[in-house]
């Protein structure tokens, strides 16, 4: 079992397992990737142990049993005298790649050249996000370790808890990041064996603004992708925290939180305010990220919000492709006359009398389109 590699069973709901605590630390550790080996590093718990709860989780269904395995994707045997086989065995990269085309190998590739890219860094936040999400702590997982806090734990008086929290292992470690004391909290994060799972526990279940500014002072953890989505939809984050965390983030990153419905009113508020403040203030390479990749969606909450000389000239050496685009930037009011005069001549706007009309009633038109 040492090489085996434990993975959840995705066609079994968790929830409706009679999992203990101790199974349900275990699942939280497991990430598709670690060998059985390799967890008693990963949980503190000896070897011995891991091989008895791995055992009852298989029996239970929770995983897929080692035994399995991918099945490979071609069984059949090609024999290398055959046409086919030589074939693609000397296939050029470039043939591959030919045979990718939607027109077939002949066929024309795709132009790309007028594509806006996803930004280096909008692409590490999306790897980040996925990643986090794979980390989750499955919610049946949550629950034991929320009853055992609740059944075990609360009970005991505050300084026993804050004993224990300076020394406890999982699954009582996990069980405490639920306790809704700040000193309790604060202990939990100076345990040797606290880490970003904890953390996690504790942005999104705590309560106590004190107890989430004592998170967020561990830069490590303040840094997680995981630890800050959980933070921002806690309704007891601060907006002075908010504000530290967030006033050097990317102008995309704040408008994302203006339009996450999870993310609470008070804190959209403030992000729209922060949007606002870093959008005066921002490099204009973040402000044509933002106009582009939202569509002008964005602009509704810059309203009255000038932009400078190298943005307006970002924008101006651009291709429109978008009717939505157009009609949005036709409809902020602070668009700098070159950008409207760059649209109007756009083959799209030419194309469109009714997008043409909407830049030509905009206060910054060009005074021969007002008249024509």
């Amino acid at each position: 079992m040492n090489d085996w590699t434990p993975k959840l069973n995705p066609s079994v709901d968790l929830r409706r397992l009679p999992l203990n605590a101790e199974e349900g630390f275990v699942l939280s550790r497991l990430d598709g990737h670690t060998r059985a080996r390799d967890l008693p590093a990963l949980t503190g718990l000896p070897q011995e142990r891991l091989h008895d709860i791995l055992t009852r989780l298989v029996a239970q269904g929770a995983l897929l049993p080692g035994a399995e395995a991918a099945a490979p994707v071609n069984t059949v045997r090609q024999d290398p005298t055959q046409p086919q086989a030589r074939a693609a065995s000397t296939a050029t990269p470039a043939d591959a790649r030919g045979a990718l085309s939607p027109e077939g190998h002949d066929g024309p590739s795709l132009d790309t050249r007028d594509a806006d890219p996803l930004p280096d860094t909008e692409a590490a936040e999306a790897e980040d996000e996925a990643a986090a999400a794979e980390e989750e702590v499955p919610e049946a997982v949550l629950g034991n370790f929320r009853k055992l806090f609740e059944t075990r734990l609360h009970a005991l008086p505050e300084d026993q808890r804050v004993a224990m929290a300076h020394g406890a292992e999982d699954p009582e470690l996990s069980a405490l990041c639920f306790d809704p004391v700040p000193a309790v909290i604060k202990a939990a994060l100076e345990n040797p064996r606290v880490g970003l799972a904890h953390a996690r526990l504790i942005a999104r279940h705590h309560r106590n603004p004190v107890g989430l500014e004592a998170l967020v002072a561990r830069a490590a953890f303040a840094a997680d992708t995981g630890v800050r989505r959980f933070l921002v939809r806690n309704p007891q984050l601060p907006a002075a925290l908010f504000r530290r965390m967030w006033a050097l983030r990317r102008l995309m990153e704040h408008h994302k939180l203006t339009v996450d419905r999870d993310v609470p009113e008070s804190t959209r508020r403030t992000a729209r305010e922060l949007l606002r403040q870093r959008f005066a203030t921002g490099p204009a390479e973040e402000k044509v990220e933002l106009i582009l990749n939202t569509e002008g969606r964005a602009l509704g909450a810059l309203v009255g919000m000038p932009v400078d000389g190298k943005t307006a000239s970002l924008l101006c050496g651009r291709t429109y492709r978008s009717p939505l685009l157009v009609q949005n930037l036709a409809r902020w009011s602070a668009a700098p006359p070159v950008l409207i005069a760059h649209l109007l001549k756009q083959e799209l706007v030419r194309r469109q009398p009714q997008l043409r009309a909407m830049l030509a009633r905009h206060p910054n038109a060009p005074a021969d389109v007002k008249r024509a």
